[in-house]
């Protein structure tokens, strides 16, 4: 019996943990008066932080787009040229408070949600900076297959004031 309450305890703070609202990493500030119809539609990912669920994967892209329940629909889609072919992931995400504020959680597996976050975005909203719940996730994303210099400098001095360890970046492919 004791051991059934256990299990039974574990069991609830796990579901707990797991639907809760992600929060930004400690010390991390997030973009506030943050336009989600401006932030619908296509990104390339021109670099990221190796993670298994995207590793080796190259030309990948992110699609934002409205749910009607206020909520966000995220395709990821990337090519695998190991296997030579296209992978695509398909979650939600939404805000875990005002929706000015470029913190959300998305999911791609059922009640489990993780953090993104919007570290920084240009006026135009084609350039983003984008972590997940900790600073083991990061991303840098355009409009555009490419970023200038510039902008990808910008990015990088924004982060590693933040405390990632932007040298870790994978740069990615974006040629198909």
């Amino acid at each position: 019996m004791r051991l059934l309450l256990i299990i039974a305890t574990v069991a609830a703070a796990f579901l707990l943990s797991a639907c809760s609202s992600p929060t930004p990493p400690s010390g991390v500030t997030v973009v506030e008066d943050f336009n989600a119809q401006r932030y619908l539609g296509r990104w390339y990912e021109i670099a990221r932080f190796d993670h298994r669920f995207e590793r080796g994967l190259e030309n990948v892209t992110a699609t934002y787009s409205a749910m009607d329940d206020g909520g966000i629909q995220v395709i990821n889609r990337g090519y695998n040229p190991e296997r030579g072919m296209w992978q695509q992931s398909t979650g939600k995400a939404y805000f875990t408070g005002d929706s000015n504020r470029a913190a959300l959680k998305v999911s791609f597996f059922g009640p489990f949600y993780g953090g993104y976050n919007i570290l920084a975005l240009d006026k135009d909203y084609q350039y983003a900076l984008v972590c997940g719940p900790d600073r083991d996730y990061l991303w840098l994303l355009s409009r555009t297959p490419t970023m200038p210099e510039a902008v990808k400098k910008q990015m990088l001095d924004i982060a590693a004031r933040q405390g990632f360890a932007v040298e870790k970046l994978l740069w990615i492919n974006q040629t198909r």
